[in-house]
């Protein structure tokens, strides 16, 4: 791969894998991460300690298994630089949702609530680390298999990323949404607003970096709630 290969904001120190055979899935392992996944979708997304905690290992174990055990392909332990990064995306995302949620709210697309306010404790901050995690594995699978797809078949890294990205995007928001009005909302916020993460993760090839990034704004916004300020 050369220079031309990659967006000019990526490191260059790493790549993603699977998506050009480094390494290699074979077509029964993309069966068994698409079974995982729905498995680790539902168990993830619980408000359960225990579930959401077996969620991010039925996801992330089959990953690490068909890294080859090499985790520092996907988990690094974060730089300075990093969570400088993390700071900043954080603080563009709640940029970004607050001007778009003001846009959507004038045209009369509003948010329903995903979460009750008076559910939020404690515990929820604690839930909430293990559902993030979770949730971008949950993207991060799908993600390398569209990757390896749309690569195979274009050869061309670029145009395979911004597909699979916005393939992704949609998704996500998919997953926010319980009608056709919500999923605008979801769209934009959760699905268009997950760029962020992403430009960490294809930055950094950290999974650790998108995590970071996600976890501090859902952190956020748990703690508003349980201020009162938020909801």
């Amino acid at each position: 791969m050369t220079a031309l290969d990659r967006f000019k904001f990526e490191d260059g120190d790493f790549d993603f894998p699977f998506y050009n055979k480094n390494p290699h899935i074979p077509k029964w392992g993309w069966v068994v991460l698409f079974i995982v996944w729905f498995m680790g979708f539902f168990l993830a997304v619980s408000d359960k300690l225990h579930f959401a905690l077996m969620g991010c290992i039925v996801l992330i174990v089959p990953v690490l298994y068909f890294l080859k055990w090499d985790y520092k392909a996907i988990f690094r332990k974060p730089s300075r630089r990093d969570l400088l990064l993390v700071v900043a995306l954080f603080a563009g995302y709640m940029i970004y949702s607050l001007a778009i949620g003001m846009v959507l709210e004038q045209i009369g697309i509003v948010s329903s609530g995903t979460v009750d306010p008076t559910s939020v404790g404690a515990m929820t901050l604690v839930i909430t680390v293990f559902n993030v995690l979770g949730e971008e594995f949950i993207k991060f699978i799908p993600f390398m298999f569209l990757l390896r797809v749309i690569y195979k078949y274009s050869n061309n890294r670029k145009l395979s990323v911004i597909i699979s990205v916005a393939l992704i995007m949609i998704m996500f928001a998919s997953m926010h949404a319980f009608n056709p009005i919500m999923f605008i909302f979801a769209l934009f916020i959760q699905g268009f607003g997950s760029i962020f993460e992403f430009y960490g993760y294809i930055k950094t090839k950290n999974v650790l970096v998108s995590f970071l990034c996600h976890l501090l704004t859902d952190e956020f916004i748990f703690m508003l709630m349980l201020l009162g300020i938020g909801g």
